[in-house]
C-alpha cells in the first residue's frame, strides 16, 4: 500500500516578506557600509513596509475573515506583532546607530531645543512664510465630526483649552499637513555652524503649533499619520469601461479601509483612542512611534 506523502511545508508569504526586510535592516547596521547607504537602507525599509501594510497585510486581514481560508485571528496577530517589533528596530538603529554617526560627521538633524536663536529666526521665517498659509486647522465638534485622513499624509491631533471665537468648547481639532511641504529642511550654511543642519517639518509645525490657535490653549498634541489599504483590484469581466474603473479606483484609494495607525510615544491615551476610533482602526494596529516623528521618509 502505498503512503501518502506529508503535506507539502510553504512558507508564509507575510512572514517571507518581513524576514527579507530584517536582512535589508541588518546592512544599516554594518560599519563597513558607507553611512549614507546605511541610511538609504534604513529609509528602503520604511517604504516597502508602508507597501507591506497597503498591500500585502491589507489582503491578509480581508482573508483572515474568509471561511476556510486557513488564517486564524492568532495568524494575523503574530504578523502584526513581528512587523510592529520590525519598525520598532528599524527606528532603534536609525536613533541609536544611524544618527550619532552622522552627527560624528556634522550631519544633524536638530528639534527646537537644539536650536539656536540664529536657526529659530530662520525656522520662525520659514513657517511663516512657507507653511502657516498652507494649513487649516478643524475643530471637531457634531458638526464637525474627524475628517477624512489621506492615506500616509502627516496630521497632527490637538487637545485645547478654553473657547474658540465662537464660544464653543471644542477640545479636539485635527491639523492636515499638505503633502506638497518637504518633509527635510536644509538650513543655509551661514547658521549651521560648519555643518550640515536640518530640521524636520513635524518640528517645525509643533514649535509653532499655538499660533494656528489664537486664544487658546494646546493643551496636548501628537503628529499621527494612517496607512490605508491601497490594493487596485479591477474585474476585467464585470467592467464595461475598464479605464473609467482604473481612474475611479486610482481617486478612492487613498481612502480605503484603515489597517495602520502610527501615533508618537508622547500621545496621551485619550488622544490616541480619539484617532484609533474616528480611523475605524483596531488598537492592536496602532504603533507608537519612538522617532522624532512617525515616519524615517
Amino acid at each position: 500500500m502505498n503512503e501518502v506523502p506529508p503535506p507539502l511545508g510553504l512558507l508564509n508569504r507575510e512572514s517571507a516578506i518581513l524576514n527579507f526586510n530584517r536582512r535589508v535592516l541588518a546592512q544599516a547596521l554594518r560599519p563597513d557600509v558607507p553611512l549614507l547607504e546605511r541610511l538609504r537602507y534604513i529609509c528602503i525599509v520604511s517604504s516597502n513596509m508602508d507597501e507591506f501594510f497597503e498591500v500585502r497585510f491589507a489582503d491578509y486581514i480581508e482573508a483572515a475573515r474568509l471561511p476556510g481560508a486557513g488564517i486564524s485571528r492568532r495568524d494575523l496577530d503574530v504578523i502584526a506583532a513581528d512587523a510592529h517589533a520590525l519598525i520598532d528596530d528599524q527606528y532603534r538603529v536609525f536613533n541609536e546607530e544611524v544618527m550619532p554617526a552622522l552627527k560624528r560627521h556634522r550631519i544633524q538633524i536638530l528639534n527646537h531645543g537644539e536650536r539656536n536663536e540664529a536657526q529659530r529666526h530662520w525656522v520662525n521665517q520659514f513657517f511663516q512664510r512657507q507653511v502657516r498659509p498652507l494649513l487649516v486647522p478643524v475643530g471637531l465638534d457634531p458638526s464637525h465630526p474627524f475628517p477624512q485622513v489621506a492615506n500616509k499624509s502627516l496630521n497632527f491631533i490637538v487637545r485645547l483649552g478654553g473657547k474658540d471665537a465662537f464660544g464653543r468648547e471644542n477640545i479636539i481639532a485635527i491639523v492636515k499637513v499638505p503633502r506638497v511641504l518637504p518633509r527635510v529642511i536644509r538650513l543655509p550654511d551661514e547658521i549651521a555652524d560648519g555643518g550640515q543642519v536640518f530640521v524636520l517639518l513635524t518640528s517645525v509645525i509643533r514649535a509653532h503649533l499655538e499660533e494656528l490657535f489664537p486664544g487658546r490653549e494646546v493643551e496636548a498634541f501628537s503628529q499621527f499619520r494612517l496607512t490605508r489599504d491601497s490594493d487596485l483590484e479591477v474585474d476585467e469581466q464585470d467592467v464595461t469601461n475598464l479605464r473609467q474603473a482604473l481612474r475611479s479606483g486610482l481617486t478612492t484609494r487613498h481612502f480605503g479601509q484603515a489597517v495602520r495607525l502610527e501615533v508618537s510615544t508622547a500621545a496621551r491615551p485619550n488622544s490616541r483612542s480619539s484617532c484609533c476610533s474616528s480611523s475605524a482602526c483596531r488598537p492592536r494596529r496602532c504603533i507608537s512611534s519612538t522617532a522624532r516623528s512617525t515616519s524615517c521618509a
